[in-house]
């Protein structure tokens, strides 16, 4: 199955709380190339892609985070005026809900968004049917 790692960890939405997290990645040579963080009142969640998810992941673990980890979708969107539709209208047809969408950082000449999509195998094969171009672990070496 051709998907990317997504760490998800929930922290208190307090001051430095966020910075923690990426300081003790970037002490560890770790990239976060795409994230998504929400807050409501004092919690909030972080989900994010790193370079390596393997090491993030013992890296967060080692430091104590309580971490949860999925299979996520990264597909490359046409950027265009209604490009994001490419990859939205197949999944209506063919009643996936996107749980939440966010893009990747610095992809370059390509736009690359991460889909949160159940089920994961259903979307992908939706997806390449519609000749939209899927990324796996080449988006780690972007």
């Amino acid at each position: 199955m051709k998907t990317v790692k997504q760490i998800d960890h929930s922290l208190k939405n307090e001051p430095g709380t966020l910075s923690s997290v990426s300081d003790l990645l970037g002490t560890n040579g770790i990239n976060i190339i795409a994230f998504y963080f929400t807050a409501q009142g004092k919690e909030g969640k972080l989900h994010f892609v790193a370079n390596d998810p393997e090491k993030a992941i013992n890296v967060m673990k080692t430091a104590g985070y309580a971490i949860d980890v999925k299979d996520v979708i990264a597909c490359v969107v046409p950027h265009h005026p209604g490009g994001l539709n490419a990859v939205l209208k197949p999944l209506k047809k063919a009643t996936i809900n996107v749980d939440y969408i966010y893009p990747c950082i610095g992809t370059g000449e390509i736009t690359v968004l991460i889909l949160g999509v159940e089920p994961v195998e259903q979307a992908l094969k939706v997806l390449k049917n519609n000749w939209i171009r899927i990324l796996g672990s080449e988006l780690y070496h972007m």
